[in-house]
């Protein structure tokens, strides 16, 4: 590429309302966006960086600033991967530069990814910590939803969450995310109510670094590790521990690495999910592309906040819609 206009700025997006997850409560989504343009084309990325890694906002915009030089003289994608860590802030400036790739080469972001088509897919709708009657009552008004995933918080309450939303939503299919926050034997007592209402995943049970903690439980229900792996890295010492990676795009750093990462996952043997850490749209649409290859796919994160772009994604019937025109779009 040629010579590159390159501008980063931070962005503060409230939330409809608090959410809140083991050992953290969100009010509103930190992220920083990147805007690249070159002979008339522009490409557009977002992150909200990985808060349990430290890889917040501030430090999102230092590496940002610290690559100007490389960006304005024509970096690529290929040559990103080895300027910048895995993060929030390669996942912004490799989104960009998806979609100016898109624009050069007169072809959507999809088809550059080796996509013959796209289509609308099924996605989880995530449902924070709280009361059981009001987790029951929010899984009873999400009459969208055809899949359900409850946020648990390793407490004597949990059992009572499970039961009162299977009880409200019987038709829907149930996962469970820990976020850490569990115990072994905590994890243990709730197993039996796990599987009486029918939950068919459960996701990141124990802290980073207590992984092998997993071989001791005896689950006949799906695993899958989220905050324990974040590149490609770290799939092999999983392998045995869980049966499913969940890729996200802040955590690996973008999807050109993500996309390398599903492949390898599946080497090893793992099936593939694709999450978000919250965004707007244009953090959903880069990471629809990826959701074309996952059996799992969590991507109702602009759900939570209070508005998102013009151009947005859109959910109905259990599924997000994302048309070329929300990001990725050679005219976009």
């Amino acid at each position: 590429m040629g010579n590159i206009d390159f501008e980063f700025r931070a962005e503060e997006w409230p939330m409809k309302q608090p959410f809140r997850i083991a050992g953290q409560n969100f009010s509103h989504a930190e992220l920083v966006v990147v805007e690249l343009s070159m002979k008339g084309w522009r490409g557009r990325g977002e992150a909200c960086g990985v808060y349990y890694r430290q890889d917040d906002t501030r430090h999102m915009l230092e590496q940002l600033s610290d690559l100007r030089a490389d960006v304005e003289n024509g970096i690529d994608r290929t040559s990103l991967q080895n300027l910048l860590p895995a993060g929030g802030a390669r996942n912004a400036l490799d989104a960009a530069l998806w979609e100016l790739e898109a624009g050069c080469k007169g072809l959507p972001a999809w088809r550059l990814a080796g996509l013959k088509s796209v289509r609308p897919l099924p996605t989880v709708f995530t449902i924070g910590i709280d009361d059981p009657a009001m987790m029951a009552q929010t899984a009873r008004t999400m009459t969208h939803a055809r899949a359900i995933k409850l946020k648990l918080a390793g407490d004597e309450l949990d059992g009572e969450r499970l039961r009162g939303v299977r009880a409200a939503r019987p038709d829907v299919w149930l996962g469970v995310d820990g976020n850490r926050g569990f115990t072994p034997s905590a994890l243990t007592d709730l197993l039996p109510v796990l599987e009486a209402v029918d939950v068919k995943l459960l996701e990141q049970p124990f802290p980073i670094g207590e992984e092998e903690a997993m071989r001791d439980i005896r689950s006949p229900i799906a695993t899958a590790a989220d905050e324990s792996v974040q590149d490609i890295s770290d799939l092999k010492p999983l392998k045995g521990l869980f049966d499913i990676i969940n890729i996200k795009l802040d955590k690996c750093g973008g999807l050109t690495h993500a996309l390398e990462m599903e492949k390898a996952a599946r080497a090893l043997g793992f099936k593939v999910m694709v999450g978000n850490m919250t965004g707007t749209s244009w953090s959903q649409a880069p990471a629809f592309i990826l959701g074309q290859r996952c059996e799992f796919r969590d991507l109702d994160g602009a759900t939570f906040l209070a508005s998102d772009r013009e151009r947005a994604v859109t959910y109905k019937d259990g599924h997000i819609h994302c048309p070329d025109t929300v990001w990725g779009s050679p005219s976009s």
